[in-house]
């Protein structure tokens, strides 16, 4: 399973939000935003931030999604 951030850039878009705009708010580093297009693995502490700033929950900016190379045997 892994995570899908793009809910956090739609909201982004819907808020009239930039890159740094959010990183200013939410106090997070280039680097955590690099990750967050990846969608590679960040910190709760960062989510917590994120939702913070932007005035959502959780479910408003990720979504997990399953692998398609998941086995069922494993």
């Amino acid at each position: 399973m892994s995570v899908c951030f793009k809910k956090l850039f739609h909201l982004m878009i819907d808020q009239n939000m930039s890159n740094t705009d959010l990183m200013q708010k939410a106090g997070i580093s280039a680097n955590i935003m690099t990750k967050l297009k990846r969608n590679q693995y960040v910190s709760l502490e960062t989510i917590e931030k994120i939702c913070a700033a932007l005035g959502c929950s959780v479910n408003d900016i990720l979504e997990f999604k399953l692998n398609e190379n998941t086995s069922s045997n494993t």
